[in-house]
């Protein structure tokens, strides 16, 4: 994880990191990256940083960070995308239904970040106390998270706060997640008595409440979910209601059965037209410079009276390949890329994972895959290491594999060099 250090009033503060995430349920490798950090890093302080052009989606973080640590500060970040959408924010109220505080930055901005650094030095100092608003979740659930909560501190001595999360996770069943506890915290949750004794307990409570394992995790979601919808609607400010009128209009279109593949395929095969014939040009521009200064080379190399095994090397051998390699690869590169990325910016990609998700299912991958080959056709390793997007093991194995014969703009490129220079022939 990245690290950086830095001081701050007189206080040296090393920051850490963790990867992106919207839960930390470890339904993904970033997720349980990020749940290790908080649960065992001991941080002094946790900065979350939270969307405010969507906080209802990103509380959802808040809240599960909530169980674990008290010390945190909630970061709403993008308060300029936030105007531009007319979207206004109570950010001392945000505070008050939280009991944490809360900043609101724009990036490009210092004075909202330094404000944002005096509020993480008082966190540290103990100038400032967050006492965090839990989760309540049902009464059948609280009432076997306090049951198992006290075994655990009686046993263990464990604090109330990390009692009640290891509670949640024990009634949840996750084996990675008991694994790391075990290992963290060292501690043995699988072969103690008492808590063996209590977990069944709890679990022929819940099941007497129509409670299973299958059920439970949604249970926990939607009590989350129902609590941030309800914050969000009494901070949250829209001046105009249907901003999002015109972006759900689109997005019936791209993801509808009639026109989403249809449009999906003309949007790729513009791309992939505009990066073979468009590349082209420049390659065969460059490819013309390049032979004016191999020409250039040799009468240089002549007025020197280098020796000629000495300038076939250097000129016909070493320049000229890397050269010949620079005008095939790099023009149709630096045209797929960047299109690629304004369709990753306009949020088009999603959509494409989720057109082509029903289609994949059935050869047992996601959806998610479409993103990672179509960045293959750009290079095979940058569509092998996006996989990483894919939260299935099984599933992100098989992209990685499959992906590999995607063909790149280094065999498009050199097959239509081949086929050139065999024309030529």
């Amino acid at each position: 994880m990245p690290l950086g250090n830095c001081i701050y009033q007189d206080t040296n503060f090393l920051f850490v990191d963790i990867p992106g995430t919207y839960s930390i349920m470890s339904n993904s490798e970033e997720e349980e990256i990020a749940r290790d950090y908080i649960c065992f890093g001991n941080p002094d302080c946790t900065v979350i940083v939270v969307d405010s052009t969507c906080l209802e989606r990103n509380l959802n973080l808040v809240f599960q960070t909530m169980e674990i640590t008290n010390n945190i500060i909630v970061c709403v970040n993008l308060l300029d995308e936030a105007k531009k959408k007319k979207i206004h924010i109570d950010l001392d109220k945000l505070s008050d239904e939280l009991g944490v505080p809360v900043v609101g930055t724009t990036a490009r901005k210092k004075k909202t970040l330094n404000n944002l650094m005096n509020i993480v030095q008082q966190v540290v100092t103990s100038k400032i106390k967050p006492n965090p608003k839990k989760i309540i979740y049902h009464k059948e659930i609280e009432d076997g998270l306090s049951k198992l909560a006290n075994v655990l501190e009686s046993e263990f001595s464990l604090s109330s706060d990390l009692s009640r999360w290891i509670s949640l996770k024990i009634i949840d069943g996750e084996e990675k997640i008991l694994q790391s506890i075990e290992k963290n915290l060292s501690i043995d949750l699988l072969n103690n008595e008492a808590l063996q004794d209590i977990k069944n307990t709890v679990r022929n409570e819940f099941a007497q409440n129509n409670i299973t394992e299958n059920n439970f995790k949604d249970l926990i979601v939607s009590d989350i979910m129902h609590k941030s919808e309800t914050i969000c609607g009494k901070v949250c400010y829209f001046e105009d209601d249907n901003y999002s009128k015109r972006d759900r209009k689109i997005d019936k279109i791209l993801t509808s059965k009639k026109f989403g593949i249809p449009i999906m395929i003309l949007f790729l095969g513009v791309i992939f037209w505009l990066t073979i014939v468009g590349a082209n040009y420049p390659s065969q521009a460059l490819f013309n410079l390049f032979a004016w200064l191999q020409e250039k080379l040799f009468l240089f190399a002549e007025l020197i009276h280098c020796p000629d095994w000495l300038s076939s090397m250097l000129i016909s051998g070493i320049y000229q390949t890397l050269t010949w390699i620079v005008s095939v690869m790099l023009p149709p590169m630096a045209i797929f890329f960047p299109l690629f990325t304004i369709l990753e910016d306009l949020g088009y990609l999603p959509r494409v994972a989720f057109n082509m998700d029903g289609f994949f299912k059935k050869c047992c991958c996601t959806g998610k895959q479409m993103i990672t080959m179509c960045m293959g056709f750009g290079c095979n390793a940058a569509g092998c290491v996006g996989c990483r997007i894919i939260d299935s093991p099984r599933e992100r194995l098989i992209a990685i594999l499959t992906n590999n014969f995607v063909p790149c703009n280094r065999k498009i490129s050199f097959f239509n060099c081949n086929c050139y220079y065999f024309y030529c022939w």
